[in-house]
């Protein structure tokens, strides 16, 4: 696989609308994430534990060409995807350009450009690394 790009996911709010952190393209911030609150890495409950994963291209039936994340103990099918609050992200990652308000709960906004940019900054790749932390 050679040298693979890296991403990393810095959480920066752990609140009960979900889990909410900032998406790096190598050191460059490009998007915001949305994610569960932490529920002991429950499929499809919680957000992703701590730690460094690997991220392979898939074809979604619901979402299309995106990512998903692998070697997450006790769980699969984590993809990158569009949404708005936590309830959309059913234990995976929603990207987003801003945080605001959204059926009275506080939520990522103007995901579909925020995927777009996702999508332009993995266009040619088949894998990623992806790194997770907290800067809280």
């Amino acid at each position: 696989m050679g040298i693979m790009r890296r991403f990393k996911l810095v959480r920066i709010a752990y609140i009960p609308d979900g889990t909410f952190g900032a998406l790096f393209d190598e050191d460059t911030p490009f998007c915001l994430t949305l994610e569960r609150e932490w529920n002991d890495n429950k499929r499809g409950e919680s957000c992703i534990p701590r730690g460094s994963y690997l991220c392979k291209r898939v074809q979604s039936p619901k979402f299309g060409d995106t990512f998903e994340v692998y070697d997450v103990p006790g769980r699969s099918h984590i993809l990158f995807h569009r949404g708005n609050i936590e309830d959309d992200t059913h234990g995976c990652l929603v990207t987003g350009e801003e945080y605001g308000k959204y059926k009275d709960k506080v939520a990522v906004l103007s995901s579909g450009r925020a995927f777009k940019e996702f999508k332009k900054r993995t266009e040619n790749l088949e894998y990623f690394k992806l790194e997770i932390t907290d800067g809280i």
